[in-house]
């Protein structure tokens, strides 16, 4: 289906007349954590715009502090209710199968899967306040949805299972140096930059760009389909472990928690 707003309440969606489509990550109030209505509708953003024949191009951002501070898994909130492992393997198979271009415009940090989403794209641009980390493993859980398959890929195997394992974060300019961002700016010229690459793309010759970019991406979807189902299932395996379980009653005491490995 086309890239309609009213059927988003997460994401705010701006079309501009040139083809350019802003898709804006929008719970400020909680950094923009995706709790399961945002989850479904990351899981077919980049295929509505895919299909919109109005979207030459997708810019996704954050608004506030941050892009994406991963999953919210506050108290009260909905996050592992509505959650389904096909609406994870969704989000990551659209962002790779999408013929447009999509750039991902990082203000502030970008976590977890926000870190998974803004690192699918085919352009990252970070602003300098930008941080990314993969933070599952500090909360006993697997990096399943989709870190597995994309750091790697873009910043080497040995590096990558590092800061899956460790969970460590990189500020924009060392993610920059380890190959995980195209761009770094400052923080008030970020969308305006990521606007400009965008509008430039949507200028172009739209057939030509989705030839030069839908192969790269075909061989890391077929990499996507070695490890994406195994992941996922491991990462589901951790949610149900002791360690997830300490992880969790010391996120709400607000302490360290005490692993075991179990």
């Amino acid at each position: 289906m086309p890239l309609n707003a009213d059927t988003y309440t997460t994401i705010a969606i701006e079309k501009r007349p040139n083809g350019v489509a802003i898709a804006t990550l929008n719970r400020p109030d909680r950094l923009n954590a995706v709790n399961g209505d945002m989850h479904h509708e990351l899981s077919r953003i980049a295929r509505d715009a895919d299909d919109d024949s109005d979207v030459k191009v997708l810019v996704i951002t954050g608004a506030g502090r941050a892009f994406c501070a991963g999953g919210d898994f506050s108290s009260g909130s909905d996050t592992t209710h509505k959650i389904t492992l096909e609406e994870a393997r969704m989000i990551v198979d659209h962002l790779l199968e999408a013929h447009i271009p999509i750039i991902s415009a990082v203000n502030g940090y970008a976590m977890g899967l926000g870190a998974t989403v803004a690192l699918l794209c085919d352009i990252v641009v970070a602003g300098r306040s930008a941080v990314f980390a993969d933070t599952h493993v500090k909360l006993g859980i697997g990096a399943g949805d989709g870190g597995q398959v994309i750091w790697p890929f873009l910043m080497g195997v040995n590096r990558a299972k590092y800061y899956l394992m460790t969970g460590d974060r990189l500020k924009a300019e060392e993610a920059e140096r380890m190959g995980l961002v195209n761009f770094v700016v400052d923080d008030d010229k970020l969308l305006d930059e990521a606007l400009a690459i965008a509008d430039r793309l949507a200028a172009g010759p739209g057939l030509a760009i989705a030839a030069s970019k839908v192969p790269i991406n075909n061989w890391l979807r077929s990499v996507s389909a070695q490890i994406l189902p195994l992941s996922l299932s491991m990462e589901g395996a951790t949610m149900r472990s002791k360690d997830a379980g300490e992880a969790a009653k010391a996120f709400q005491e607000k302490r360290e928690p005490n692993f075991q490995g179990r």
